[in-house]
């Protein structure tokens, strides 16, 4: 898949979350949230892979590292963990919005999810100026 790939499926998943809240589907909705997160931090690891060519010799393990779920891993492997926590310092509603979405799993599909977790969730992503998505967006 291409950097574009993962940004457009970033953008659908996102308006998918949205009409799962629309139509209270509270667990789908959470969960196809974070998937967009992960989405858009998979197109800015592919950012820093043209950025950076050499990464994939540096590491020989690097390209089976990013098949993962995992927000934190993906904000390392982009090479965003520094540039996230700086942003954070400098400004608190990113910060919480950070605190927020770190948390999500892949395995929340497996959960039940109620109003309050999915809106939180889809509100640290989505908010104006400080939401994680737009914060990605400016980086992928």
């Amino acid at each position: 898949m291409t950097r574009s790939d993962w940004q457009q499926l970033a953008a659908r998943w996102l308006d998918d979350a949205k009409l799962l809240l629309d139509g209270n589907r509270w667990s789908a909705a959470y969960y196809v949230s974070g998937y967009a997160v992960e989405c858009g931090l998979k197109a800015c690891v592919l950012k820093r892979v043209a950025d950076e060519p050499q990464i994939i010799y540096a590491d020989k393990k690097f390209s089976e590292k990013c098949w993962t779920h995992s927000i934190e891993d993906l904000v390392l492997l982009a090479n965003l963990a520094e540039t996230r926590d700086s942003d954070a310092k400098l400004n608190e509603e990113l910060k919480g919005n950070w605190l927020i979405v770190k948390d999500w799993k892949e395995t929340a599909r497996y959960t039940m999810n109620s109003e309050q977790q999915a809106r939180k969730l889809y509100n640290a992503i989505t908010h104006r100026p400080n939401g994680v998505m737009i914060w990605i967006r400016d980086r992928w």
